[in-house]
Parts: structure tokens; C-alpha cells; sequence
């Protein structure tokens, strides 16, 4: 028997269970001649008769008879292992490879991991965090989170996050003896933590915004970091100010670890934006991180300055 054989073979099932060739058509979603002509095919491959049939009732041979009781348990099994893979495709589950920016990890992933791998705990999650732009396709990535100017043109993006206002920070004990800056200009007197993302890149100026005007500024200290967690933990340690997302510190604000100044200039960026390859099926562990993460879509209030991290 080929396998070519196993629709008329099912035919001959919904038949031999409904004795009834209309009946076994409508279940079947084919019409009576269709279902006469597969039983016909059927016996002449098998030569022998499966059905007595008569313009009034239908019924089954002795042959017809024992062949239904060994096909039942095989199709049944066949409906089953197809309910599982079913079930298997909904349910989340399997190695899910995300890419992020050094501020894309705590302000958007860190707050829901937990939740996320509690409530899909078949899902082993993978993060790699790195400044430069990704190319998700070639490494194997699912899925990549960061600023917009990181999406391409075959790429589908979610905006996950509002836009991400930049402060300027620095312990009580810092400001035990230096008064706070009150303009961008007064930062030539402070130490300030700065940042150097590459190794031939240039420290970067921090960028400033009020009255629809941005302002960048050159600063100099005593330490020069390439990750904003670094620069935050030397601004606790009273080594001079920080220039970071206010999402990252907002604990240590409220904690009186971290006094805000300049804040009359605190500028935002526009937000950070998941990304996944248009062409491709979205598996079921990346869809159900999508709908853990997304926020509801939002128009940046006023301008964003271009991302410095």
C-alpha cells in the first residue's frame, strides 16, 4: 500500500463510521460522488470488496469490518500526535535569542525577566548586550532592542518604551563641598564622568535641550567608562557626575543615593523600539516576549536628541 493511499483510506474510516456515503461527505467536507469514487479507487487497489451498498444503506464487508478496527487506533493516533504539535505551537517554548543596547537591558528587559520566564518557564532565554548596531538575520538573533535608527527597512518594529529623558547626577557627597551646576557652562568646573564607547571614538559631549534649543558640552574628569551601569556607580562613589537615562537611577534618586541637577535641561531620547525579521514566522516564544514588552505607542513629547549610548 503507498502512502498516497492514506485519503482514501480515511475516506473508507468516515464512511465505515457513518455508513453513509453523505454523511461521510459532509464530515469530510467533500461531496458524494468524490467520496463514492475514493471508496472505488480503494477496493480496486486493495482488490477486494470493503462495502455492500445499496441505493437505501450502506454496510461493511467482513474485510470491510476488520480493516476499520485496525485503521481506527492508527488515525486516532495520527489526530492526537497533530493535537500535540498543535498544542506544542501555542504554547511558548524553546531557546530565544535577544540583542540590546547597554540601556535597552535594564530599562526594558531587566523589569520583566522574571515575570516573563515565570510565566513561560519552557522558555530559556538568551541576552547578549553590545553597543553596536546588529545584524540579527546573520548572528541568529529572534529579535534586537534599541534605538530607531537601528531598524532596516525589512525589519518590523514595536516601539517598547516612551521617550527616555537624560539627567545629570551626582552623590550628596560630591555636593558636600562644590555648589550644584545651574547651567550646561558650569559643568567646566565639575568632574564629570565621561564616556568612550570605542577605541578610537572620541569621549562624548553631553547633549542639553530647553526652550526647543539643544546645547552639547565638552566635559573633563578623572574617569572615562564605556557603559552607563560603570558611570552610575562611580557617581555614587562621589567620583563626579553622571550624565545617564533617568530610568537607570530613578531608585537611587528616591534613595537619596543621587541628587539630580540641571534638571530645567534635561533633554530625552526618543525611545527604544524591538525589531524582528519581516520575512520570517514569528515563533511563539518571541510573539509572547512581544506582548510582555510592548508599551502602547507613543509620540515622543517635544524633540529627541540623537542616542548617545
Amino acid at each position: 500500500m503507498q502512502r498516497n493511499a492514506l485519503p482514501d483510506l480515511n475516506t473508507f474510516l468516515a464512511v465505515a463510521e457513518h455508513l453513509s456515503f453523505r454523511a461521510a461527505a459532509a464530515h469530510l467536507g467533500l461531496t458524494s460522488p468524490a467520496v463514492s469514487h475514493a471508496i472505488r479507487q480503494l477496493e480496486e487497489k486493495l482488490d477486494v470488496r470493503l462495502l455492500n451498498r445499496t441505493t437505501r444503506s450502506v454496510s461493511l464487508t467482513d474485510a470491510g469490518l476488520h480493516l476499520r478496527e485496525r485503521l481506527r487506533p492508527a488515525f486516532s493516533q495520527i489526530a492526537g500526535a497533530l493535537t500535540e504539535l498543535n498544542e506544542d505551537l501555542k504554547r511558548p517554548s524553546g531557546h530565544l535569542r535577544i540583542r540590546a543596547t547597554p540601556l535597552a537591558a535594564p530599562v526594558a528587559l531587566m523589569p520583566m525577566w522574571q515575570r516573563f520566564l515565570s510565566t513561560y518557564p519552557e522558555v530559556h532565554l538568551e541576552l547578549r548586550v553590545e553597543l553596536g548596531r546588529p545584524d540579527i538575520v546573520a548572528s541568529g538573533y529572534d529579535a534586537a532592542i534599541g534605538p530607531k535608527d537601528w531598524i532596516a527597512a525589512d525589519m518590523i518594529a514595536i516601539r517598547i518604551t516612551g521617550p527616555l529623558k537624560l539627567v545629570v547626577v551626582g552623590a550628596p557627597s560630591y555636593f558636600a563641598s562644590r555648589q550644584p551646576p545651574r547651567a550646561p557652562d558650569d559643568l567646566a568646573a565639575h568632574r564629570c564622568i565621561q564616556y568612550r564607547f570605542g577605541e578610537n571614538d572620541e569621549t562624548r559631549k553631553w547633549a542639553f535641550e530647553r526652550n526647543g534649543k539643544t546645547k552639547r558640552v565638552g566635559v573633563a574628569g578623572v574617569l572615562t567608562v564605556n557603559e552607563a551601569d560603570l558611570a552610575i556607580s562611580a557617581a555614587v562613589d562621589g567620583l563626579g557626575l553622571a550624565y545617564t537615562a533617568e530610568a537607570l537611577v530613578a531608585p537611587l534618586l528616591r534613595a537619596g543615593q543621587l541628587v539630580q541637577v540641571l534638571e530645567g535641561w534635561s533633554p530625552s531620547l526618543e525611545g527604544l523600539f524591538l525589531f524582528y525579521h519581516g520575512h520570517r514566522q514569528v515563533p511563539t516564544a518571541l510573539r509572547a516576549f512581544i506582548d510582555m514588552i510592548r508599551a502602547p505607542k507613543s509620540t515622543p513629547a517635544g524633540r529627541c536628541i540623537k542616542n548617545p549610548y
